[in-house]
Formats: C-alpha cells, structure tokens, sequence
C-alpha cells in the first residue's frame, strides 16, 4: 500500500514539475513575441523622436495610470489568493480571485473608453485624419492600437482562465494540496500585467 501511494504522490510531483515548465515555455514564447514588437517601437521612435513626442500628447495619460494601478493591483489579488488557498481559506482565496476578475474587467472598460474615444475623433489606423499626419504619428498610433489590442486579447484570456480558476476552487478541483493549476495561472496574469508596464510608459509618459 505504501508503494502505490508513494507512486502516485511522486506521479503528481511529476505532474506538477511537467505543468510548471510547460507554462514557463509558453511564457518565454509570449516575452519573445512582445519582445520583437519592443524592438520594433524602439527602431521607429528612435528615427522619428519629435513625431512620436506629438503623437503621445494625444494619449490620455490619466486613464493609462488609473489602468496601471487597476493591473498591479490584479497581481497583488491574485498572487494573495494562493496564499489564502495555501492556509486553507477558500473563501478568502474565491473573494481575491473575483477581485482579480473584477479589476480586469475594469481595465477593459477603461481600454474601451479610451480606444473609442480616440476613433471618434478619427485616429485609427487607416482613417483619413490619421493618414494627414506625419509618418511618424502614423507609426506611433499603429504600433498604439496593435500592441494595445494584442495585450487587451491576453487581457481577456487572462479573464477566461481566472473565471475557470473560480469555478475549479469552488468545486475543490484546486485545493490546498493541489494548487498548480491556479499558480500557472498566476504566472500568466503576471506576465500580462509585466508587459503593460512596459506598455505604459513607452506610449504614455514619453511626453
């Protein structure tokens, strides 16, 4: 009897270390993605510095803030739900997870707001008041919108895992002795919140 239980307790070890490395994987397969579009930004503001300044005074830099307080404070919540589940209160543990759902949601209201009122006033990428620009304001804007957008999709992925997350705990499907699968998903929501800090001051506070 022993041999099997230590048999499946190390096959769950296993588990875990094989789960744990493939989210790391993916990671890195995201900071690569997001990495590139960085260089990219770097080569175009470096050859029109003047233009990317112009453009970035258009960005409404109160609402990227708030959305930056909004998404640390997502990371805090999440991270502080494992630990809550890790001392045995799930409870605790499902109310920081709702906060975290709540916070995203949050910040992609305020990313709606935002967006929507930029394309009213005709900047967009392809819009007639956008093309009468210099190119540099051309590129700032479509690097604005691609990077922006791609982060709002994780944004919304991000939602999708922490309501399954919910629903797992809650039926006890993650626990206290099984809580990898709400550490990846951690891991992820970090690593969204890490790359719009990047996002945030290269598009915000380059002014």
């Amino acid at each position: 009897m022993n041999n099997h239980a230590d048999s499946a307790v190390h096959q769950i070890h296993r588990d875990d270390v094989g789960a744990k490395m493939g989210m790391w994987l993916f990671l890195f397969t995201e900071v690569l993605l997001f990495g590139g579009m960085f260089l990219v930004y770097a080569v175009y503001r470096y050859q029109y510095p003047s233009q990317f300044h112009l453009a970035a005074m258009e960005l409404n830099t109160a609402m990227g803030t708030f959305n930056t307080i909004i998404l640390l404070t997502s990371s805090l919540t999440v991270a502080l739900s494992i630990a809550a589940l890790q001392n045995g209160k799930k409870i605790l543990s499902l109310i920081l997870l709702s906060a975290t759902l709540l916070f995203a949601l949050m910040f992609m209201v305020v990313k709606y707001f935002e967006w929507t009122a930029k394309i009213s006033h005709g900047i967009y990428p392809g819009s007639p008041e956008l093309l009468a620009k210099h190119n540099g304001q051309i590129l700032f804007f479509g690097l604005y919108y691609v990077m922006t957008g791609l982060h709002g999709l994780h944004v919304l992925i991000g939602m999708i895992v922490i309501a399954f997350m919910i629903v797992f705990v809650a039926r006890d499907k993650v626990t206290t002795d099984n809580y990898v699968k709400l550490e990846n998903s951690a891991l992820y929501w970090h690593l969204v919140d890490l790359i719009w800090i990047f996002l945030f001051p290269l598009f915000y506070l380059i002014q």
